[in-house]
């Protein structure tokens, strides 16, 4: 489990901005499966814990950032309303849920 922490560490993703010294530029989703059998019972029971650590959503204009790093907000911002969507969609019992409408909610 640690090694697979680590990797994903390692592939986070953080600048500087006005707003926040270490902004979070990626998003991370962690899906642990965790299957546990009773010794005397034979019983499985499975869960799964989801950790998701999503990337910040900050105004362009008090975040003060290079041309690059603007178009980058641009796709978080756009990633986070996505979820929104599909999260509102799920809550509310939409018979039409927008999952295909990003890549981070597909």
């Amino acid at each position: 489990l640690m090694a697979v922490l680590d990797r994903g560490n390692a592939q986070r993703t953080v600048a500087s901005t006005a707003m926040n010294s270490e902004s979070s530029r990626s998003h991370l989703v962690l899906l642990i499966k965790i299957v546990s059998v009773n010794k005397s019972s034979k019983e499985v029971l499975r869960g799964k814990i989801l950790i998701c650590d999503l990337a910040g959503s900050e105004r362009l204009k008090k975040s003060a950032v290079s041309e690059d790093m603007q178009k980058e907000a641009i796709e978080i911002n756009k990633s986070l309303t996505a979820l929104g969507d599909v999260i509102e969609g799920l809550t509310k019992g939409a018979k039409c849920i927008p999952y295909r409408n990003h890549k981070l909610t597909q």
